[in-house]
């Protein structure tokens, strides 16, 4: 029997359990009691890693009174707001286990889950095991968003139709290393997971009410999530341009052929005065908001490109309690 809570800190963890924390004050304590109690009958051991994405709540000190009673979890504290798939990232790095699972810090994702999780991930010979679940206990343009974001991922990433994104998961250490490693200003860890392996299932789970508090998941951070998946990991978005942009020059192309045969063939139709301002006008804002939306689209790419070339920091660690002696392998930026 291992323990998560009131016992030494091992050496080698079986798992680690990665949070990325914001305004979660209210939640950590239950959360970290939850999984001792979920934990607490298997024969491996369990690490809790907690990253504090610069909360403007009590988060940090709630994360380093925890740290200071309990060796086995770790706390890493952020200099600023970098998000929650930067956070995410970092807490891998610091993670020691075998497997690495990762969840949300209000408990709507269900610390119980984790041993049947991890049995698929062994007995299946998986990468990756994502709790799916069925029903959410959230906003209804979350879950819209949700499945759109999963269609994208279907075409950007060639995600099977039947995968959820969860962000629930358990990872192999091969693979967390593996999507770990990149060091872009934003990144989208699903997104890194498909580009490393195919080896993918998941388990039926259910979807909790939150412990305490509200979600700080904005619509726009929403948009933000999906803009990473579909500019980040393909130029098929490009090559949509392309064929858009050549499809509309092959119709403007036989349009005109058709309007100078409409008059020469049949001059009678078109009388002494100007016509077709309104048709010229739709077609006009037509093309030139297409053009617009492929100019953002470029511009997406250009964007990112410079972030990256310019090695914006993907994070900046202020602290970090109960980690690993030697940090030299956990890059910042």
């Amino acid at each position: 029997m291992t323990r998560l809570l009131d016992t030494p800190r091992s050496a080698s963890p079986y798992l680690s359990v990665v949070v990325p924390a914001y305004r979660s004050e209210l939640c950590l304590q239950a959360l970290a009691e939850a999984i001792d109690r979920a934990t607490a009958d298997q024969p491996w051991d369990v690490e809790l890693v907690l990253v504090n994405d610069f909360s403007p709540d009590a988060t940090w000190r709630v994360i380093e009174s925890l740290c200071h009673q309990h060796p086995r979890i770790v706390g890493v504290d952020l200099r600023r707001n970098f998000g929650q798939d930067c956070a995410i990232l970092t807490g891998m790095r610091h993670a020691r286990g075998q497997f690495i699972a990762i969840m949300d810090d209000d408990l709507q994702h269900d610390p119980h889950d984790l041993p049947a999780l991890l049995a698929k991930a062994e007995a299946g010979n998986h990468d990756v095991v994502y709790a799916n679940f069925e029903r959410k206990q959230q906003k209804l343009w979350k879950n819209l968003g949700s499945w759109f974001n999963g269609k994208v991922a279907e075409w950007v990433l060639d995600k099977p139709p039947g995968v959820y994104l969860s962000p629930y998961k358990v990872l192999r250490r091969e693979v967390a290393q593996m999507v770990a490693s990149n060091l872009g200003p934003e990144p989208y860890v699903d997104g890194l997971i498909f580009q490393v392996t195919s080896r993918i299932s998941q388990i039926p789970a259910e979807h909790h009410q939150r412990h305490a508090g509200s979600s700080s998941f904005t619509f726009w951070k929403s948009v933000n999530v999906w803009a990473r998946l579909a500019f980040t990991f393909s130029a098929r978005p490009l090559r949509l341009a392309t064929a858009s942009g050549f499809t509309m020059a092959i119709a403007g192309a036989v349009l005109a052929v058709v309007v100078v045969l409409y008059r020469l063939l049949f001059p009678q139709d078109f009388g002494p005065n100007a016509t077709g301002w309104a048709s010229l006008m739709v077609a006009l804002l037509l093309v030139s908001g297409t053009q617009l939306f492929f100019f953002g689209i470029f511009g997406e790419y250009l964007g990112r490109t410079y972030l990256r070339v310019n090695d914006k920091p993907q994070t900046s660690i202020r602290t970090a309690l109960n980690a690993p002696d030697d940090d030299s392998a956990v890059p910042t930026s």
